[in-house]
């Protein structure tokens, strides 16, 4: 069985993808908690994220951190803030969020409704940051 994120993955539900390698993937969380914020998946499926080998585990540090500094310079915020919960989908998954305090990275409150086009805007400002 496949996870809504390897659907993505492979191309079978439409991302606003960010960037990828041969390991990970990442995009625009399309419910998101704050306009910049980006998924990174690894593409094999595993659960929970300490579950991944610690090589793989520092792969996924050294692929988010070049996304992590595009959206502070693309986003007023005080730093990229960084959660792991895993508790919606079955398949690992790190969340970067331009954040200015704590409180932006509560996941309780509503997310943004952000059109095509602002989630077009969103990568684009990434995307040329990156």
């Amino acid at each position: 069985m496949s996870t809504i994120f390897s659907k993505i993955i492979n191309g079978e539900i439409p991302s606003y993808k960010i960037a990828e390698d041969d390991h990970f993937f990442a995009f625009l969380d399309i419910f998101p908690i704050a306009e910049g914020h980006v998924l990174i998946v690894p593409r094999q499926e595993t659960d929970k994220f300490f579950d991944v080998s610690n090589e793989y585990l520092a792969r996924w540090l050294l692929f988010a951190k070049p996304i992590a500094k595009a959206i502070e310079q693309s986003f007023p915020c005080n730093r990229c803030g960084v959660s792991v919960i895993g508790l919606e989908v079955p398949h690992a998954h790190m969340h970067l969020v331009p954040i200015n305090s704590s409180n932006d990275l509560n996941f309780t409150k509503p997310k943004l409704k952000l059109s095509e086009e602002q989630l077009k805007e969103v990568q684009r400002k990434i995307l040329a940051a990156l």
